[in-house]
C-alpha cells in the first residue's frame, strides 16, 4: 500500500527526475508554455508555483533559493522581475494545465502547462517585432 507515498517516480532515477524537473523549470520560465506529458506536468506544476511565491518574495534568500533549481542567472533574473510581479495580487494559481490527448508514438495523454495570464498572440507579436 502507498499510504503517504506522494510524488511520482515516472520511471526515472531520483538524480534523473531532478534533471528533467530543472530543465522543464528552465524551459517554462523562458517560455511561460511547455509541451509535456500529464502526470510530468502534475508534478512540475507544485515546483514552479513555489518558484513564483519565491519570486513574489524577491529578497535574497529567495533568489538563492531559485538559484537551487535554476542555474541560468538569467532566467532567475525573468522570473523575479518580469513574471512574479504579474502576480502581485493573487495567492497562487498561477499555472494551468490543458490536456491535448495522446501522443501519436506512444499514446501518452500529453498536456500544456502554462501560464493563466499567457497570450500566445501576444508572444507572437513580441517575437515578430524582436526580428
Amino acid at each position: 500500500m502507498r499510504h503517504a507515498v506522494h510524488g511520482r517516480k515516472l520511471g526515472r532515477t531520483s538524480a534523473h527526475r531532478r534533471a528533467m524537473f530543472r530543465n522543464q523549470l528552465a524551459s517554462l520560465v523562458e517560455h511561460e508554455r511547455i509541451i509535456t506529458t500529464v502526470e510530468k506536468a502534475k508534478e512540475m506544476r507544485p515546483i514552479f508555483e513555489k518558484a513564483i511565491t519565491q519570486g513574489k518574495r524577491g529578497t535574497l534568500h529567495a533568489r538563492r533559493r531559485v538559484r537551487r533549481f535554476l542555474s541560468n542567472r538569467h532566467l532567475v533574473k525573468k522570473l523575479f522581475d518580469d513574471i512574479a510581479p504579474r502576480f502581485a495580487d493573487r495567492d497562487g494559481g498561477y499555472t494551468r494545465i490543458t490536456k491535448l490527448g495522446p501522443r501519436k508514438g506512444d499514446g501518452a495523454e500529453m498536456a500544456v502547462l502554462e501560464l493563466v495570464d499567457f497570450e500566445l498572440g501576444k508572444k507572437v507579436a513580441e517575437v515578430s517585432d524582436k526580428k
